[in-house]
């Protein structure tokens, strides 16, 4: 029971932060947020492939910014009202830090 509060919580976070527009998704846009140093944190799906993974792990690490991994793209999508997303990046430090301590 208490995954399924969590998973119920840190999606309502995440629509929420969406809703205020303070989100990005899909790789490409997520990366470029990391570059510009924007994301506060990133959400990755843990079915991503491996490829998709160590890019954006690697990027997180030499940017020195954080991510967590959620069950599946599915859940990560539907968070946000979309298709499948395997890959979101938090733009708000308040929205970040509440989804980081749901999802330890």
């Amino acid at each position: 029971m208490t995954i399924l509060m969590n998973t119920n919580q840190w999606m309502s976070i995440l629509g929420l932060a969406n809703r205020a527009r303070k989100i990005t998704s899909g790789e490409e846009l997520t990366v470029k947020e990391i570059r510009a140093r924007k994301a506060k944190l990133i959400l990755l799906s843990a079915d991503a492939s491996a490829n998709t993974t160590k890019k954006i792990t690697d990027k997180c690490k030499s940017y020195e910014i954080p991510y967590k991994l959620v069950e599946n793209r599915f859940l990560l999508g539907q968070a946000i009202g979309k298709e499948a997303r395997v890959v979101v990046a938090v733009m708000d430090v308040g929205f970040a830090k509440k989804l980081g301590t749901l999802l330890d």
